[in-house]
Parts: C-alpha cells; structure tokens; sequence
C-alpha cells in the first residue's frame, strides 16, 4: 500500500463547509426547460376549421 497523500488547506473548502454547517445544504439543482422542445411540442398556429373537419372524417 502506498502513504496517503497529504491533504493542503484550501480556504474555499473550509468556508463552504462552516456555511453548510450553519445555513444547511443548497436546494438541489432545477432543471430548466428548452425552449427549442416547448417550440416542437407546441405547433406555430391553430389548425384551421378546414383542417378539423377533413381530419375527423378521415380518423373516424
């Protein structure tokens, strides 16, 4: 087995460490949406009346 290495002292650990300490730890990530997705679930414009009648006669 090889020696541990040696831990350095990095002010940054220390400080987010006490502040977990104190205040608790952050909320977890959210997950933002993309855009591009919400723009192909959703179509550019409303089908048109025509375009309902011929369909539900051809599904149906």
């Amino acid at each position: 087995m090889s020696k541990a290495k040696k831990q350095v002292f990095s002010a940054v650990k220390a400080v987010k460490s006490n502040a977990r300490d104190r205040v608790g730890t952050p909320p977890a990530e959210r997950v933002i949406p993309d855009p591009k997705q919400k723009r192909t679930d959703k179509p550019k414009h409303k089908e048109t009346l025509a375009d309902l009648i011929g369909r539900t006669g051809e599904e149906a």
